[in-house]
C-alpha cells in the first residue's frame, strides 16, 4: 500500500526486492560509491601496494647481490669462477622467494581489478556492461575463504619474464667469460670445480638455464589477474 492508498503492483514489489547493482549511479548525484565500498577499495589498494613493494624489495636484493658477486669475481685473475655460480644460486633463491610473494600479491591485485572492472568501469560507462556478471558471488567467496589463485610454476614464470631471466643471462654470460678467458687452463678443464669435471659443470648450467627459459616462455593459460598481459597496447589512448 502506498501513502496515497493505492496498492503496489506485482512488478513494483518485484523491483523493490531486486538490489541495485553496485556501480549504478556512481557518477550521477553523489559522485562517489558507497562509503563502505570506498573504504574497501582503498584498503585493497593499500594491501596491493604493500605486496608490490615487497616484490620490488626482493628484486633489489637480487640485483645488489649479483652486482657484488660480479664486482668481486672480476676484481682479479685469481678469483675462482665458481663464485659466479654461488651468485646464480643466490638468484635462484631470490626467485623462489619472490615467486611466493607474487602469489600473495596476485590475490590482492585480483580483488582490486574486480572492483575496478565491475564497479568503477561500470559506473563510468554502464553501456559496456559488467565484465563478469557473477563477480559479487566470486568476490564474496574470496572474502569468506581466501585462497591462492595461481600455481608456483606460473608465479616463477612471471618473475622470470619480468626480471630474473635477464639476471640469469648476465650471470651465465659472465661465468662463460670468466671460465674461458680469465683462466689459464683451457676449457673444459677451466670449468671444473675440484673433482667435478668441467663438462659436467657446463652441462648442468646449460640444462638449468634452458629449463628456466622453457618455464618462462612455454604457452599456458595465465591465471594471474594481470592486465599487463593485454596485447592491446595503446588501444585506449
Amino acid at each position: 500500500m502506498r501513502g496515497d492508498g493505492t496498492e503496489l503492483g506485482e512488478g513494483s514489489r518485484s523491483d523493490r526486492r531486486q538490489p541495485a547493482r553496485t556501480g549504478e549511479g556512481l557518477f550521477e548525484e553523489e559522485m562517489a560509491p558507497g562509503s563502505s565500498m570506498a573504504h574497501l577499495y582503498r584498503g585493497e589498494m593499500h594491501r596491493m601496494k604493500y605486496w608490490r613493494e615487497r616484490l620490488d624489495r626482493t628484486s633489489n636484493w637480487a640485483v645488489l647481490v649479483m652486482s657484488g658477486v660480479l664486482t668481486w669475481g672480476f676484481s682479479g685473475p685469481e678469483r675462482p669462477h665458481y663464485i659466479l655460480l654461488l651468485g646464480m644460486a643466490a638468484l635462484g633463491a631470490f626467485l623462489l622467494m619472490e615467486a611466493q610473494r607474487y602469489r600473495g600479491y596476485d590475490l590482492w591485485r585480483g580483488r582490486v581489478r574486480t572492483l575496478q572492472k565491475n564497479v568503477f568501469a561500470y559506473g563510468l560507462d554502464p553501456s559496456a556492461g559488467l565484465d563478469d556478471p557473477a563477480w559479487r558471488r566470486k568476490l564474496s567467496q574470496d572474502y569468506r575463504t581466501p585462497v591462492i589463485k595461481i600455481t608456483r610454476e606460473e608465479a616463477i614464470a612471471h618473475r622470470l619474464r619480468r626480471i630474473y631471466m635477464l639476471l640469469f643471462t648476465i650471470m651465465f654470460g659472465a661465468w662463460v667469460i670468466h671460465a674461458t678467458a680469465f683462466t689459464p687452463a683451457p676449457w673444459p678443464a677451466s670449468a671444473a670445480i675440484g673433482s667435478i669435471p668441467g663438462v659436467l659443470v657446463t652441462a648442468t648450467l646449460v640444462v638449468l638455464y634452458l629449463g628456466a627459459g622453457v618455464i618462462a616462455v612455454r604457452p599456458r593459460v595465465w591465471q594471474a589477474e594481470d592486465e599487463l598481459h593485454s596485447r592491446n597496447v595503446g588501444k585506449h589512448r
